[in-house]
């Protein structure tokens, strides 16, 4: 998987759509919580699609 933009939003967003209670506003915990969930391959996507969700559940409390 490319570390596209798009791909990391796409990709948090669904994981929050289908997962909404599985995440929390910390970070090292949404980072477990996307390597349980997916098969990203590189830790760098990992870690940006869980930043992103993390900026996302920070933002909407």
């Amino acid at each position: 998987m490319t570390s596209d933009p798009n791909d990391v939003i796409d990709l948090g967003n669904r994981l929050l759509k289908q997962y909404p209670d599985a995440f929390s506003t910390e970070f090292n915990t949404n980072k477990e919580v996307v390597q349980n969930m997916t098969y990203v391959s590189s830790n760098r996507l990992r870690n940006r699609i869980a930043g992103y969700i993390t900026r996302q559940k920070q933002s909407h409390r």
